[in-house]
């Protein structure tokens, strides 16, 4: 398993050249995922035609992209896999683990160079016996299983010179 929050369904991928993500490999959908915030879509499908995961791996490294995800311990990587992001996490980090936010905006007033908050919309999923979310999506435009969140709910990430001051957790998607 790809870890509690899965990015992305399978189901949700537009392009003919997107259903090759079910033949990577646990690993390299690991990174594949962490990396689409940084690829162009012409990237993505390059990536997915190629048929090795030595090829694939070898045009990660050969884009830059490689050592962005490679450059945390393995327990790090476990964190952004799963969605665990944290106070502290940089920009790059929060991407790689929620992919790009639906909105962001400027904060301005505060004691740092550069003040975001990037906006994550998300949808609850699967209660446990005490009805609780126990899982959850970020969601994504023309998402698939949208319509069978229990829940909606957002996350506004609270950005200081690109690193992570404070996460807010948001009733609704407005």
């Amino acid at each position: 398993m790809h870890g509690i929050v899965f990015i992305l369904g399978l189901t949700l991928l537009g392009g003919c050249w997107e259903k090759r993500v079910k033949h990577l490999s646990d690993v390299e959908f690991d990174h594949y995922y962490a990396l689409r915030p940084f690829m162009d879509e012409d990237m993505r499908k390059t990536y997915l035609q190629l048929k090795t995961e030595d090829e694939r791996n070898a045009l990660l490294k050969e884009q830059g992209l490689w050592d962005q995800f490679y450059k945390y311990d393995a327990e790090e990587r476990e964190m952004i896999v799963l969605g665990k992001v944290e106070p502290g996490w940089t920009k790059d980090k929060v991407l790689m683990s929620w992919g790009a936010p639906y909105d962001k905006r400027k904060v301005t007033g505060r004691q740092a160079t550069r003040s975001e908050i990037l906006v994550y919309r998300f949808e609850g999923h699967d209660t446990d016996e005490d009805g609780k979310v126990d899982s959850h999506l970020v969601w994504e435009q023309n998402s698939a299983t949208e319509y069978k969140a229990q829940t909606l709910f957002r996350k506004e990430v609270l950005l200081d010179d690109d690193r992570v001051q404070e996460i807010v957790l948001k009733d609704g998607w407005s």
